[in-house]
């Protein structure tokens, strides 16, 4: 039968050196040169090609209670990533394929579970494209507006930052789905991409307006039926304050309050609800993974008619991961976020 053996290998990680208190720094995290664990039954080892940064990667970094386990202190961070088989103990996996897996991230080379991973297709998608559209992001716009929004054509949706990994393909979706499309982004170039490139029916830079709400009614005077919230704070209260009777919210995200020490007051608005029978639904992509498989088919077919499309940020290097990471919050990505190795 199959020997456990391994050539002693060493690999950097990206280790988080302490907890964040308020905006993470640099001074957070460490690259350090760490042992590969054997290859055990049914593990595989991979040379990653390229690693995701994500919002929701803050939470971890604090020890409070959370929907995922917290990073440890000392211990390299973690998130999806893709790479090639170096060595394998499962029988789906051979030396050479590339792979996508759910662990392993912000290191040069990983041992993960067979069971995490799944094959990259290189016809339609680009590798990278698995941590993104093809990926974790891209089921989450899919999942979240058609399960948990369910817009009808014609349907007014608003989409806060719409330029982003989540955001610009749920605008998309949106609009293949017949709907009116509005978003807001933190630049005047995103923006333009949003009305230009996306078709979006209209947008606004949120950097440049005393009054989000207000913005959102200059774009779109007859109100909207859906509100896809990936920034809570001013955006969510702007929104129900312009949310039409029986109204949806899809609260995705809520950057804006993810680096706050104390949490920040809620809504004032929130007697709305009651007032006009709104719904806020929370949205967490792993309750919809079953839909994965269906998900990537169908974009592969949007992709090839060229109804979607997405963009890619790239930081090259594993010691760039802090700062794509870093740059997340203050918006120095279009689309989504990625590190190439």
């Amino acid at each position: 039968g199959w020997q456990p053996y391994s050539v002693e290998m060493k690999t950097r990680a990206i280790i988080l050196k302490s907890r964040p208190q308020g905006e993470p720094t640099a001074e957070n995290f460490e690259t350090r040169e760490l042992e590969l664990p054997d290859v055990l039954r049914n593990q595989v080892k991979l040379e990653n090609i390229c690693f995701t940064v994500d919002p929701y990667m803050r939470g971890r970094m604090s020890d409070a209670d959370s929907y995922v386990p917290p990073f440890q202190v000392g211990e390299p961070l973690d998130g999806g990533v893709v790479g090639k088989v170096l060595e394998s103990s499962h029988p789906d996996f051979g030396k050479g394929d590339v792979v996508a897996s759910d662990t392993g991230g912000w290191r040069e080379h990983c041992v993960v579970e067979g069971s995490e991973l799944r094959k990259v297709k290189g016809d339609v998608f680009e590798p990278s494209d698995y941590l993104g559209a093809a990926g974790m992001p891209g089921l989450t716009a899919y999942s979240g507006l058609f399960e948990l929004g369910q817009p009808r054509a014609g349907d007014s949706v608003f989409v806060s930052a719409a330029s982003g990994a989540v955001g610009s393909l749920v605008a998309q979706f949106a609009k293949l789905n017949g709907c009116q499309v509005y978003g807001a982004a933190g630049s005047d170039e995103k923006v333009e991409y949003l009305l230009k490139t996306l078709k979006l029916d209209g947008a606004f830079n949120y950097k440049k307006t005393d009054s989000v709400g207000k913005s959102m009614k200059q774009v779109a005077p007859q109100g909207f039926d859906l509100y896809w919230d990936n920034v809570g704070g001013d955006f969510l209260e702007g929104a129900l304050s312009q949310l039409n009777l029986r109204g949806t919210v899809v609260c995705c995200g809520m950057i804006s309050t993810y680096n706050d020490e104390t949490p920040s007051p809620g809504p004032r608005n929130l007697g709305l609800i009651i007032k006009n029978r709104l719904q806020l639904k929370g949205l967490l992509v792993r309750d919809h993974a079953h839909l994965m498989p269906e998900y990537v088919e169908r974009l592969a077919s949007w992709k090839k008619q060229g109804v979607v499309s997405w963009e890619t940020t790239t930081l090259e290097g594993l010691e760039k991961g802090v700062e794509a990471f870093l740059g997340l919050f203050d918006g120095s990505n279009l689309g989504k976020m990625i590190v190439k190795l």
